[in-house]
């Protein structure tokens, strides 16, 4: 018997003629059955640490913490603060469940979130995401368009996600969508289409899939798919998807619903005075089939809450209460060049007074705070001057000048 005929696998003993393939080491052979019985192994410890991994990295907090957090960020929204609290405290509390006997699987819950443009969808969502330290992306459904079609596919709202990630596909499966403008991809009219609607209900069919979980193939850097292209599987059953859109004109179908339901003998809603400022609080899944979702879409978002409009005392504590408030950063922004900024109480209420007349919400105050710090902002940090104090003269002055020079411009 010849000398490699004499060879065996350092780890198992196996002869080489008993292995296809037997691999030498410096004092020692493997062969290729312990090679693939060890990658097993190795792969199974790496998925296991890796989970392990995202627990740690994974804040879980109680609904109750959650929304402490967001009070320090959000003013006011208190309802919608508390259904966000528990469908992320349910949904992350669902994905560190250990696997239990009873087979009870506990579904998602996705959020639809209604308000009007400038009262902080975005933000809450924003600012949950950072409280847990997980991967977040905001897409704009405006742009999504059905397969086939001009635009970007639905699948690109993962790449985003990937993105976010740092491409680490396990961190992605955790993260959370949020989806902007979902009023725009809203059927025309109330029945189903007869003609391809590839910006509307298409898009709304090729999100349902995506909601409820599957496995996509998601091109790494976004756009269209091409043959050659290399995909990265990423699974959406454990991805909280946030909706949120202005749904312009709901108010209407649902004063239309209330009254129809005011009408008859035993009916009556004099007992529970309708407010007519703010009928957003009313709404239900079936104002957001009138509006135009599919109703299979509005059973993936089964968590529906509404966001208050800003009266002026809001907007007012928006400008200074919070920890990101703006008047703080613009605070912070002055003391870099060592001024001191004050505002006086008149000053702000003038601002506010402003941002309700431009009807923009919490965007349109710092649009205003822009508009009369931009002059200062210029000057002072070459100047010898230490403290800029911001009176209501001082700030009527710079937003009348700029909207008398914006309309000298205009004509």
């Amino acid at each position: 018997m010849s000398k490699e005929e004499n060879l065996e696998c350092s780890f198992c003993g196996r002869k080489k003629v008993e292995t296809d393939l037997l691999i030498a080491g410096i004092d020692a052979h493997i062969c290729d059955k312990c090679i693939e019985q060890a990658h097993g192994i190795v792969e199974e410890e790496v998925s296991d640490s890796k989970s392990n991994e995202l627990s740690k990295d994974l804040i879980l907090k109680k609904p109750l913490e959650i929304k402490e957090f967001l009070d320090q960020y959000i003013i006011g929204q208190d309802e919608t603060k508390r259904a966000m609290a528990v469908a992320v405290y349910n949904h992350y509390k669902r994905l560190l469940q250990e696997e239990s006997e009873d087979d009870v699987e506990i579904e998602k819950s996705n959020i639809v979130l209604v308000g009007e443009t400038g009262t902080g969808k975005t933000l809450v969502a924003k600012t949950i995401a950072r409280m847990l330290n997980i991967p977040f992306a905001i897409v704009d459904a405006t742009v999504l368009t059905q397969a086939g079609y001009v635009g970007e596919d639905v699948e690109s709202i993962l790449s985003k996600l990937l993105q976010a990630a740092d491409y680490d596909v396990e961190k992605a499966q955790r993260g959370i969508i949020f989806i902007d403008e979902i009023d725009k991809i809203a059927r025309k009219g109330d029945n189903p289409s007869i003609t391809r609607d590839v910006s509307g209900e298409g898009v709304q069919q090729a999100l349902l899939k995506l909601l409820e979980g599957t496995v996509v193939n998601v091109a790494p850097k976004g756009g269209r798919k091409h043959p050659e292209q290399k995909f990265i599987e990423v699974n959406t059953k454990e991805i909280l998807f946030i909706a949120g859109g202005a749904f312009s004109g709901i108010e209407r179908l649902i004063s239309k619903r209330l009254n129809m339901q005011a009408v008859g003998f035993s009916a009556s809603l004099d007992d529970d005075k309708v407010d007519e400022e703010n009928l957003l609080q009313y709404i239900i899944p079936s104002d957001l089939k009138a509006f135009g979702l599919i109703p299979e879409i509005i059973g993936r978002l089964p968590v529906l809450s509404y966001m208050n409009p800003l009266d002026a005392k809001t907007l007012r504590s928006i400008l200074t209460e919070p920890k990101n408030a703006i008047i703080k950063q613009y605070a912070k922004l002055f003391l870099m060049d060592d001024v001191d900024f004050v505002i006086e109480d008149e000053a702000l209420n003038y601002i506010v007074e402003k941002a309700i007349e431009y009807k923009l919400g919490a965007r349109g105050l710092r649009s205003l705070c822009e508009a009369i710090f931009t002059d200062a902002m210029f000057d002072l940090p070459s100047s010898d001057e230490k403290e800029f104090n911001v009176t209501k003269d001082y700030a009527v002055a710079k937003l009348t000048n700029t909207t008398l020079k914006k309309l000298r411009t205009a004509s």
